[in-house]
């Protein structure tokens, strides 16, 4: 339900709708998830920016740093800094949206602490989100339109 004085019209698809008072939602400068490659045909270095569907919003997202391999079940870290990740592995990994969106943790609010990661037509790894970095400065309260 949106409460506020906006008309439906003017949300779109990847909005996010949250209270101005309770924990308000703000643009994700970065966030830090653990992905799971599942089937991408070549290598994944530090700069491949494929799209990142998370919640409603289709937007690209850039692979900053692969900050350690990790065992999938134990969360355990196999290497530190990989040079690249391929079929099969897990991650840490330090993501950063080239558009505003809205991101949070897993934890915290489930549906937008998870994500597909898309390429070449085809889902190539899956995700959730660990930890957040917001950006700083008051929430707008209300829509905000960025072109």
């Amino acid at each position: 339900a949106v409460v506020s004085t906006q008309s439906t019209g003017e949300l779109k698809r990847g909005f996010v709708a949250s209270s101005t008072n309770n924990d308000p939602a703000k643009e994700t400068v970065n966030f830090e998830a653990q992905v799971i490659v599942m089937n991408h045909p070549g290598k994944i270095f530090a700069g491949y920016t494929p799209v990142l569907d998370c919640h409603t919003a289709h937007i690209a997202c850039k692979f900053s740093e692969i900050k350690s391999k990790i065992d999938k079940r134990s969360g355990k870290v196999l290497e530190q800094s990989p040079a690249f990740l391929q079929t099969g592995d897990a991650s840490l990994s330090i993501l950063t949206p080239t558009k505003p969106m809205v991101v949070e943790t897993f934890k915290e609010y489930a549906p937008l602490g998870r994500f597909a990661v898309r390429d070449m037509k085809q889902t190539v790894a899956v995700g959730v989100v660990k930890t957040v970095t917001k950006a700083k400065g008051e929430s707008s309260g209300g829509i905000t339109k960025r072109k």
